[in-house]
């Protein structure tokens, strides 16, 4: 397949160490008989298509009845469009992954210093196509060997998640393939049990990203309880916006090049103040912690036009102290919460004995350190995917419309010939779970305009609906 300059980073990526074997496609293809899955009948609670009125007893397990299905039948494409990576993979029913592919947008990341939405939708539209197909190739399957299409709905960028739901629900109706609606932060929390297999239900999760911070307790599939979140920026954009202060290298993006300039420093050299230390919940702020470091940054007259590369010795040292500085302060902000969060988890479900960390910035080996001794002081065990995992990808949301297909949660076959202008149900403010009584805000209020229904009050609404 000819590859355009656009998708020149489009790539199988390595496969993760994982305790089954992830067979190689070089191995597949001689091996492989053709696969056709056996496609169950159609039949929809449609959980995330719908919306309906908040849980008032988040706390109350949801009943699930599951589907039966072999799990070698499922094969299930995962499409992720809801920021700024354009990601497909094609994943088995037993967490086989047959392939992943990602187009980065990090040279746009570089340009803007950050996401511009109406650059990141055109960048998708121009390599949507090519990277589905590009996974499907990898795979060695075609459209008709699928079992359906999983695609993020929200939350994200709206500009964006429409690129991605445009394809699933194409895709989706010429080939009459049930579709399944993603949570994003969901698909973050889910692939943990992917690469995990010893992983039930419940659980604690934190995920951590350019856009979010959230702590959640997962006490069933699509039953999940808001511990804490951000109540304005989450870490990875204060990441974000202190490599670009510092002069650093955006492509990679602000956490891998923080965290590298950072063992430079020292990170008691500038005394940053831990946000919210008043606040005793578990909800996140880093809007001061990036007003802090802007200060310091200042102070020191450090040119961000200069990049580190010609930053003299001096200059360097200053920005490696800043770096250092501030990832202390982030991660223990992060400590601190994740303390509190598993006291409270432990009081609602006492047989707790993982915490998921995932996320684009769970890759930061600093955080995954301190973290592990956070859980490890609990009794508990740190659950990590690998790092291509950790940033968005095709496989997280492949998996999770594997996890709730089984569970009979998908909408039939969209019309093969849907109109252009066609309304797509798209959830850029869509929460998880349902939040906790002791995890609401002291502080200003977060922003709820135009928020939809949680994940869990939906499916929970729809359950009660059958009975």
């Amino acid at each position: 397949m000819a590859v355009s300059s656009t998708l020149s980073r489009l790539n199988l990526l390595p496969r993760p160490s994982l305790p089954y074997a992830v067979t190689t496609l070089r191995a597949l293809k001689p091996h492989r008989p053709q696969l056709r899955p056996i496609r169950p009948p159609l039949k929809s609670i449609s959980p995330h298509f719908s919306s309906t009125s908040q849980n008032p007893n988040p706390t109350s397990p949801i009943p699930i009845t599951q589907i039966s299905r072999p799990h070698h039948d499922l094969i299930v494409l995962g499409i992720e469009t809801s920021c700024d990576d354009t990601a497909a993979a094609v994943v088995r029913g037993n967490g086989e992954i047959l392939s992943q592919v990602v187009s980065s947008q990090a040279d746009l990341l570089a340009q803007y210093g950050g996401v511009a939405p109406k650059m990141a939708e055109e960048a998708h539209s121009r390599v949507i196509d090519q990277v589905v197909q590009e996974a499907l190739d990898l795979a060695n399957v075609s459209e008709t060997d699928l079992s359906a299409v999983a695609v993020t709905i929200g939350p994200g960028l709206s500009l964006c998640l429409r690129v991605g739901v445009q394809k699933a629900r194409k895709t989706a109706g010429r080939f009459n393939l049930p579709i399944i609606g993603v949570h994003h932060m969901e698909a973050h929390t889910l692939v943990a049990r992917l690469i995990e297999r010893k992983l039930q239900f419940p659980f604690m999760a934190l995920l951590i990203s350019g856009g979010h911070n959230l702590l959640i307790l997962a006490r069933g599939l699509g039953q999940y309880i808001q511990l804490g979140t951000t109540i304005d920026d989450a870490i990875g954009e204060a990441y974000d916006k202190t490599a670009k202060w510092l002069g650093l290298d955006l492509r990679r993006s602000g956490g891998p090049a923080i965290e590298e300039l950072a063992r430079e420093g020292d990170a008691e050299s500038i005394k940053f103040s831990i946000p919210m230390r008043q606040h005793k919940d578990c909800n996140f702020s880093y809007a001061g912690l990036k007003t802090q470091v802007r200060l310091a940054i200042e102070s020191r007259n450090i040119n961000a036009e200069t990049p580190i590369s010609c930053a003299s010795s001096q200059d360097r040292s200053s920005r490696a102290d800043i770096a250092a500085s501030f990832q202390r302060v982030a991660v223990l902000h992060l400590e601190e919460r994740c303390e509190r969060a598993i006291e409270w988890a432990l009081k609602i479900e006492p047989s707790i004995k993982h915490l998921v960390v995932s996320g684009g910035v769970a890759s930061n080996q600093y955080v995954r350190a301190r973290l592990d001794q956070v859980v490890k002081k609990n009794s508990l065990q740190l659950v990590c995917p690998p790092p291509s995992l950790c940033t968005d990808n095709g496989v997280m949301v492949a998996w999770t419309g594997i996890e709730h297909f089984r569970m009979g949660r998908f909408d039939p076959p969209p019309p093969a010939d849907e109109p252009e202008d066609f309304v797509y149900d798209l959830r850029p403010r869509w929460p998880l779970g349902e939040e906790y009584a002791e995890g609401r805000s002291e502080a200003r209020s977060m922003r709820r305009a135009r928020m939809h229904p949680s994940l869990t009050s939906i499916i929970q609404a729809s359950l009660q609906q059958q009975c």
